[in-house]
């Protein structure tokens, strides 16, 4: 049973009637202008790492000291609304809200304006638009004369909340290929998918989580073949190869292991969350076949971002898949991309389909998933596999490396939209006094009262495990709680740190479950506080 917060009048809104349809066109004009207004002025802020209230602007502007300021206001205010013209076609609104826009200089007496464009990513695949668009957008202001623009990225880091080993902590997505069927070209597609980003720009690791028949040593040609340990940490060090940070147990001396499950999910949590990895902006885990007890706690040591399907045509490669998409789904991991492998194959001028057709585009269909990528049968990408060099990286301009560069941008995209979504799904509006939840891969967006969301928690401290009896009482949370910290965990809840130091996990389908706030009056600056 869900505990519900009784109506309260500092919650209520009155609504006034408009007295003629003029006058709402004319109100909502100017709320529009006022907001927009509003957008830029935080944006301003943040550039200057401080709030001037708009009062303080009012007044100032009517002397000298102030009037220079305001000049210099202004001038940012236009750079600000012609860069607002950008929109990243990901996030679909525009590169100052997203808070890309980043140490802002001007100079209005030469007419200089420089900045720089932080993006998520550093393999961002529109960051050269973003480069030109932002030039031409800036430049064609009256005033400005040259434009200096310089491109970075974001510090790679996990959005996740809780206490991951200190090998994940600087990893900004994780990403597992998986197909949960046994020789369908899964550690080929991980492999080459790696090395794409990489040619992308991104900072990559790959990590073979099969233990009883390891791939990636067949597959890259490291020099340094063996796994080394840290003797003052007692972390593993990953090898490399062209770039990419390699992890697996083929690499460890062992070569194939003869151990029971137990045994090996222990050594696969050892090797994946002990090793030295650094910062990266993805690590690729090549998932083992199968959906059993290895699958589940790689899916539960690592917080993963995404997943990326494996298939072959044949239907009984479709069975397996949907049982690996199912899990997937259950473990709140979003499933972005399905790759069907060895669809066809030319000669004679005709396309042969040798296994049959549909199974790739059964998955998108029965399951939602976004996008499908076909790979041909192939000489070359079969001897790519086994002489040691990536397809991707041995022709990087032939048809296959095309489908994996697709491949590679739709990752990026999609993994940086998921990642948006988690940081934003649930948040504190101090204006409202409540919490924002818009679940991920959900249109819908609802308000909680904060003492609601308090009074709800299930956890053992708040309600006996035995006999279900509710230990946290309604006159125990006062009615003006006010969360501390909103964190994500994972992809279906965050962490909320409540002024008693209380840290409570709120799933997702908990949250859709509570009484709502609706019509909630906005609060003054000094109220807010």
């Amino acid at each position: 049973m869900l505990l519900h917060t009784p109506s309260s009048p500092c919650l209520s809104l009155n609504i006034i009637k408009a007295q003629s349809k003029p006058d709402n066109v004319l109100l909502l004009s100017a709320f529009k202008s006022l907001v927009y207004n509003q957008r830029i002025d935080r944006s301003l802020s943040l550039l200057r790492g401080n709030f001037i209230p708009s009062s303080f602007t009012r007044n100032a502007a009517s002397t000298e000291a102030g009037a220079s300021v305001m000049s210099t206001e202004t001038a940012e205010t236009d750079v600000l609304k012609a860069l607002s013209q950008i929109i990243d076609p990901d996030f679909g609104t525009d590169i100052v809200s997203c808070g890309f826009v980043k140490d802002l200089q001007i100079d209005e007496a030469l007419g200089e304006v420089s900045f720089r464009l932080e993006l998520t990513t550093p393999a961002c695949p529109v960051k050269d638009m973003f480069e030109q668009r932002a030039n031409e957008e800036v430049a064609a202001l009256p005033w400005v004369k040259n434009v200096k623009v310089t491109m970075s990225a974001q510090p790679a880091k996990p959005i996740y909340a809780g206490e991951l080993p200190p090998g994940l902590q600087r990893i900004s997505s994780i990403v597992a290929v998986s197909s949960c069927k046994g020789g369908v070209g899964k550690s080929t597609v991980a492999v080459n998918l790696a090395y794409t980003l990489a040619g992308m720009g991104a900072r990559v690791g790959i990590f073979d989580a099969d233990v009883y028949g390891p791939s990636l040593p067949t597959m890259v040609s490291p020099e340094n073949r063996l796994l080394e340990m840290n003797p003052e940490t007692r972390t593993i060090l990953p090898t490399e190869y062209l770039g990419v940070k390699l992890v697996s147990f083929g690499f460890a001396g062992q070569g194939r292991a003869i151990m029971r499950g137990p045994m090996v999910s222990g050594v696969i949590s050892q090797l994946l969350t002990t090793a030295e990895w650094g910062e990266l902006d993805y690590l690729i885990i090549d998932m083992p076949p199968g959906t059993g007890d290895i699958q589940l706690t790689l899916c539960q040591v690592v917080p993963l971002t995404a997943a990326v399907i494996v298939t072959t045509p044949q239907k009984l490669a479709f069975i397996d898949v949907a049982k690996g998409v199912r899990m997937f789904s259950k473990l709140k991991v979003p499933c972005v991309a399905v790759v069907e492998n060895m669809c066809h194959f030319d000669a004679d001028g005709k396309r042969y389909y040798p296994f049959g057709r549909g199974s790739g585009s059964q998955v998108v269909q029965q399951f939602g998933i976004p996008h499908l990528f076909d790979l041909p049968i192939r000489p070359t990408l079969s001897a790519s596999g086994d002489s040691g060099i990536p397809e991707a990286v041995a022709d990087p301009q032939g048809e296959v490396a095309k489908t994996f560069q697709d491949l590679g941008v739709c990752v990026v995209q999609q993994c940086a939209k998921i990642r948006q979504q988690v940081s934003t799904a649930v948040t504190y509006d101090r204006t409202i006094r409540a919490i924002r939840v818009k679940v991920p891969d959900s249109d819908e967006e609802f308000l909680l009262h904060p003492a609601t969301v308090r009074r709800n928690d299930r956890s053992a401290q708040s309600v006996d495990e035995w006999t279900g009896e509710q230990k946290l009482q309604y006159a125990d949370i006062p009615e003006d709680i006010q969360p501390e910290e909103i964190k994500p965990m994972g992809n279906y809840a965050v962490t909320i740190t409540w002024p008693d130091g209380f840290n409570q996990i709120a799933p997702y389908d908990q949250l859709q479950m509570m009484e709502r706030l609706v019509d909630v009056p906005e609060l003054s600056p000094a109220q807010a506080v």
